[in-house]
């Protein structure tokens, strides 16, 4: 997996720096679909107090963290383990026998953070914030900001790469339905069943256009290669993850890969080693219409246009809904395909 160094486009780089790092993510969306980058800016401090905001937030007691639970069609607060099927975003019947234990607290843009448009509630819902945590949203907001910071200098890189014209993904994005998803792998002992079949988070592609991940460098990210083989993945010093999401992979006719990838979590000596990540995605506009590129169609599209808000809720539905998505035919057969050759 490619380290990328951001700067040029974070620092007001030259424009031959600006043009090797959109060749570099060109070559890494198109092999891979992930990469690690550095030089994003985002200062230490910030995420030193957002990491200890999550762990504060999942060290309350199970009964407290409940009490922040939404309906599954509101993608905010509180999903406990084994609330969820990932697998079935992708409408992989199977998917329900996996035992997706991660526990689960989500943010996002609601409909307050863009004053004069008539947005749906259920999309741009209000956060919940843990009053038992005063300091919570602060740390928490401090973070979100700063991960759509990146999330948008990453779609200033992707326009150049794709040789489009400056500012594209702006009018697909400027009111963007973005998440951010805190995951806790670290669990009180017996409450799970340490076997192989133990899943921490099942199979699954990014639903919206890219994913910036923080992580712990600690083993269980994996990700699957061309040929069916699953990669351990570990970020390295003071990098994020990034990987693309099913919009990229409709908007490129596949040409940028939305890759395949799932959490196996780390036992050691019989117990299951902390992990923690989180998860900014950024999904585009409630109401964007997403077609294949003129440049991208080739001897044609592989995917009919579809709006944000169809391929989104159907996803949600799978995943929080427990739902087999029926719109997801050709991301189901990358999965299938994938599971025989595990």
């Amino acid at each position: 997996m490619p380290v990328i160094d951001i700067t040029a486009y974070v620092r007001d780089g030259s424009a031959s720096e600006r043009a090797e790092v959109a060749r570099r993510i060109d070559d890494a969306a198109r092999t891979v679909g992930f990469m690690q980058i550095v030089g994003h800016a985002i200062p230490g401090a910030v995420i030193e107090e957002f990491t200890a905001a999550m762990d504060a937030f999942f060290a309350l007691p199970l009964a407290a963290k409940t009490e922040y639970r939404t309906p599954p069609a509101i993608n905010r607060g509180y999903s406990p383990p084994k609330s969820e099927s990932l697998s079935l975003s992708l409408g992989v019947e199977s998917a329900t026998r996996m035992n997706d234990f991660f526990e689960a607290f989500n943010v996002g843009v609601s409909g307050a953070d863009y004053p004069g448009l008539e947005l749906p509630a259920e999309d741009y819902a209000e956060n919940l914030w843990p009053t038992e945590l005063p300091q919570f949203s602060t740390a928490i907001q401090n973070y979100l900001s700063q991960a759509a910071r990146v999330a948008r200098t990453l779609t200033t890189i992707f326009a150049d790469a794709l040789e489009l014209p400056t500012g594209f993904f702006e009018a697909f994005t400027d009111h963007s339905l973005d998440v951010l998803r805190m995951n806790n792998y670290a669990l009180p002992p017996g409450t799970v069943d340490l076997d192989g079949d133990l899943t921490g988070m099942g199979e699954h592609t990014d639903y919206g256009i890219v994913t910036v991940l923080w992580a712990d460098q600690a083993p269980g990210l994996q990700v699957l290669d061309a040929e069916g083989v699953w990669h351990d993945v570990q970020p390295a010093d003071g990098a994020l993850l990034v990987n693309l999401g099913d919009l990229m992979a409709r908007w490129t006719n596949e040409q940028w890969l939305s890759t395949l990838h799932r959490v196996k979590p780390p036992i050691i000596d019989g117990t299951i080693q902390r992990r923690r990540s989180a998860a900014y995605f950024h999904d585009g506009n409630i109401d964007a219409v997403i077609q294949t590129l003129p440049s991208c169609i080739g001897d044609g599209s592989k995917y009919e246009p579809v709006t944000v808000a169809e391929h989104i809720r159907a996803k949600l539905a799978g995943s929080r809904g427990l739902q087999s998505n029926t719109n997801a035919e050709r991301e189901a057969a990358r999965v299938l395909a994938a599971t025989d050759r595990y």
